[in-house]
C-alpha cells in the first residue's frame, strides 16, 4: 500500500466542470478522514473508502466535518505568480486513542468525491489525548488548495 500526498486527479478534473463549491454561498460539506499506513491513497483516489480508515477511540468513520476559514481569493505567491487558493480550519478529536498516518479530504456534497490526500510522513499516535490537524496559513504560498 501507498501513500501520496496530493490533490487527487479526480479533483483537477472536477474543478473545472464546476463539481466542487467552496464558496461563501451555500458552499459544499467537506470532511477530513483519517488513515493508517495500511491505505492506498494518492493520484487515483476518487472517494472517500473505509479501506485502511482509522478505527479507535474518539473517531467515527467519515471524519470530521471542515469549515472554509478562506474563501476562494487570490494573491501572488513568493514567485509573484497569481494564485488563488482557499483554506479549512483547524479540526481535532479529543479524548482519541488511535494511530494516524494520513488523511484524506473529501466532498460529501457531490458523493464524497476526493479533492486531496494528505501524507503525516510517518504514523502519528494519540492515547487519550487530542488529535488536531492545523491546516497552513491561508495564502497563496501556503494554503491547503492552491491553484498557480
Amino acid at each position: 500500500m501507498a501513500i501520496v500526498q496530493t490533490a487527487t486527479t479526480s479533483f483537477k478534473v472536477e474543478l473545472p466542470q464546476g463539481i466542487h463549491n467552496f464558496g461563501p454561498t451555500s458552499p459544499d460539506t467537506f470532511k477530513i478522514a483519517l488513515y493508517t499506513a495500511a491505505a492506498d491513497l494518492g493520484y487515483a483516489t476518487t472517494a472517500y473508502t473505509t479501506s485502511g480508515e482509522v478505527t479507535g477511540t474518539g473517531y467515527t468513520a467519515g471524519g470530521n466535518t471542515l469549515t472554509i476559514s478562506t474563501s476562494p481569493t487570490s494573491g501572488n505567491n513568493s514567485l509573484n505568480i497569481p494564485t488563488a487558493f482557499i483554506n479549512f480550519s483547524n479540526t481535532s478529536w479529543t479524548g482519541a486513542t488511535f494511530t494516524a498516518r494520513a488523511a484524506l479530504i473529501y466532498n460529501v456534497t457531490e458523493g464524497n468525491k476526493s479533492v486531496a490526500v494528505l501524507d503525516f510522513g510517518s504514523d502519528k499516535t494519540v492515547s487519550n489525548d487530542t488529535f488536531q490537524i492545523i491546516f497552513p496559513t491561508a495564502d497563496a504560498n501556503s494554503a491547503i488548495v492552491r491553484i498557480s
